[in-house]
């Protein structure tokens, strides 16, 4: 009896064990060249194409002041981290010898003036005398009138034998005195009007001499303003390098002594960041973007592009592409400006800065990983039989050129072997890709592993593997 129990026992228990070693077995040789991948499912999410790039901090609006002029620095007025107000008084620079030079032009140009005016009152006293002589010019032609028509009145008289050859002759001499008279008058007036055009020529050198000595007031007063240093917008002294007792450099800005002190505006921050010539296409004005500074790696600054470069600059150099013989052969940027919505009161200019800039978004799409996404030629998806085994929507190409186009697409798990799937895609994320066309969600496809995809075949034999690093039958 005993012996029946055991064989009822042994019997059932050796026959599941060997239906296991053939269903192994099956699946062993099943599995053998298959390779192992791993996949995931195509789904629907959010995709947001971002375009990173890095920069530094700065205001909207600063000024570098620079030494306008040669001089010793008599005297700073504001210490870094000051507050100022427009024209408010920064600095002075030693300015005796133009001081000095505003001082003796002021003289010159007051005594340009009183000749001036001198002049002018010679030319009414002149305009005064020619109208005396013009009106005794008309006084004399009036009495040479009249003593004109008294003289041939007596001719005719004196013909006639009615008047007394004495008064022929008083009325004769009164003719010509007066014809004398008339010519004093016309020399007199002659001689008025010459000495009025003579006054007025005068007063036109006083003022001609006026207005260049106030030309050179002008310009030596603006050489003495050149050694007074103001404030030209209203903000915050954030950069002072230079001390009293130094002496200031008319130079280049990089000179020792040419760069006096920086005022910024802080009232509107910015951040300037570089953006790869690959990738400015798609930022455009007005553009959110999310701002990370390295000194504040917890705050998330949000802003939106204000400003987008047109000229390429040289990445290796700093330098504008069209100052560069070479610049076709270097990787180039564009400067880009974000204007910060919600600046701290203690971000200071330079700090450095890595931007986000939101380029497009796309709500509830089928996106897959950009790990899955890969090219194959044609030729490469046709298996020695001629038979197609690609998932492609157009038809095979037959010329030898279409056989050579590269297509984009993602291997997709059917019966346990990864075909080929030509896809369309859209804007890509940091880490997911917008598919528009060749996918269906719930579409299972291979995302690795590089090795894998980079070698993997159109309708290969697969074996699914998604256990974690470190898991049994894992693989990293």
């Amino acid at each position: 009896m005993a012996q029946k129990t055991k064989k009822r026992i042994i019997y059932p228990l050796a026959f599941l064990v060997a239906a296991g070693l053939l269903t192994a077995a099956g699946i062993v040789w099943y599995r053998r060249g298959a390779k192992t991948v791993q996949t995931t499912r195509v789904r629907r999410q959010d995709v947001i194409a971002v375009v990173m790039a890095s920069g530094e901090v700065r205001p909207r609006d600063y000024v570098h002041i620079t030494a306008n002029a040669f001089g010793k620095i008599t005297g700073i007025y504001v210490k870094e981290g000051d507050r100022v107000r427009k024209g408010q008084l920064l600095a002075r620079l030693e300015a005796i010898q133009p001081a000095a030079d505003v001082r003796g032009q002021q003289a010159e140009l007051a005594a340009a003036e009183t000749d001036v005016e001198s002049g002018q009152a010679a030319v009414e006293s002149m305009e005064a005398n020619g109208k005396t002589a013009v009106a005794a010019l008309a006084r004399a032609r009036a009495q040479l009138e009249r003593a004109k028509r008294d003289f041939e009145r007596a001719q005719s008289l004196h013909e006639e034998q009615l008047i007394s050859r004495a008064a022929f002759e008083q009325a004769h001499a009164e003719h010509s005195v007066a014809v004398a008279a008339v010519e004093e008058a016309e020399a007199r007036s002659a001689q008025a009007q010459a000495q009025l055009n003579q006054a007025r020529a005068q007063a036109r050198i006083a003022q001609e001499r006026v207005r260049r000595a106030r030309a050179v007031l002008d310009r030596v007063s603006d050489a003495l303003t050149k050694h007074t240093i103001v404030a030209p917008i209203d903000g915050v002294v954030t950069d002072l390098p230079v001390s009293e007792g130094e002496n200031a450099v008319v130079g280049v800005q990089n000179m020792p002594g040419s760069l006096l002190m920086t005022i910024a505006d802080l009232s509107v921050i910015t951040t300037e960041v570089m953006v790869d010539e690959t990738d400015i296409a798609a930022v455009r004005l007005e553009q959110t973007a999310e701002v990370k500074v390295d000194a504040f790696p917890e705050r998330t600054f949000s802003g939106q592009v204000t400003e987008i470069g047109n000229t390429a600059v040289i990445r290796s150099t700093g330098l504008a592409a069209a100052q560069s013989a070479t610049s076709s052969q270097q990787a180039k940027d564009f400067k880009v400006v974000i204007t910060l919505a919600n600046p701290e009161a203690n971000l200071r200019p330079g700090l450095s800065a890595t931007a986000e800039i939101t380029t497009a978004t796309r709500k509830n799409v089928l996106a897959i990983p950009l790990q899955a996404l890969t090219i194959r030629q044609q030729r490469d998806l046709d298996p020695p039989g001629g038979e197609n085994v690609t998932e492609a929507a157009d038809t095979p190409p037959d010329s030898d050129a279409q056989r050579q186009q590269d297509l984009e697409g993602v291997f997709v798990i059917r019966d346990s072997r990864a075909v080929f799937q030509s896809v369309q895609t859209g804007i890509s994320g940091l880490s997911d890709i917008e598919v528009l066309s060749g996918l269906q969600e719930g579409d299972e496809i291979v995302t690795g592993s590089y090795e894998v995809l980079r070698t993997l075949k159109s309708g290969e034999r697969v074996r699914v593997d998604n256990s974690a690093p470190g898991e049994t039958g894992g693989q990293s």
